[in-house]
């Protein structure tokens, strides 16, 4: 590994660090020092993603980079670095839905302005001031589980908005203010 690589994963490790314990201490279901893994397809990109983001309290920043970079939003390839909590929601949730390994379609992770204004102004229902431009928010189905019971789930662990799209088979979830629609 280069020493700029060293250096740079050693400053982001200091960094990690300094944060608040809500980043290496999240509210999750299961406090296992177990790896905390996740499965993506994106409906989009066709791509796949399986990490292990999470290794008990302590998050994995090239984990988290990763992640961030396959949420990037798609009409751009623009990326923004995620809210970690999104991803312990997400565990958690196929955790509830009895699915622990379940594969998750992301059909939006993070927006860029531009893009929230294109949808927006497209008559997509997309809000103003979205979650998605500050990587706290996902759109999202799981294979096999009917989107209304995954909306059940998601408001039934009373940790961020839940918005479900019936027509459009999907559920938004997010680490904002607890609230649905």
């Amino acid at each position: 590994m280069s020493s700029y690589r060293s250096s740079l994963l050693a400053c982001i490790v200091a960094l990690l660090s300094l944060c608040p314990s809500s980043l290496t201490m999240a509210d999750s279901i299961s406090s296992s020092t177990a790896p905390y893994r996740l499965r993506f397809f994106h409906t989009h990109t066709g791509e796949r993603l399986n990490i292990v983001y999470r290794h008990g309290n302590t998050y994995d920043p090239i984990a988290l980079t990763t992640m961030s970079h396959y949420l990037r939003d798609h009409r751009t390839g623009d990326a923004r670095d995620y809210d970690p909590r999104l991803f312990d929601l997400l565990r958690d949730l196929t955790i509830a839905l009895g699915r622990p390994n379940a594969e998750i379609d992301v059909v939006c992770g993070y927006r860029t302005p531009w893009s929230n204004e294109y949808l927006r102004t497209h008559g997509h229902g997309v809000a103003r001031h979205s979650l998605h431009m500050q990587a706290m928010a996902i759109d999202i189905r799981v294979p096999g589980v009917p989107t209304s019971e995954l909306r059940d789930a998601a408001l039934a662990l009373h940790r961020g908005g839940v918005g479900y799209y019936a027509s459009s088979d999907f559920v938004h979830v997010d680490v904002g203010r607890v609230r649905r629609w």
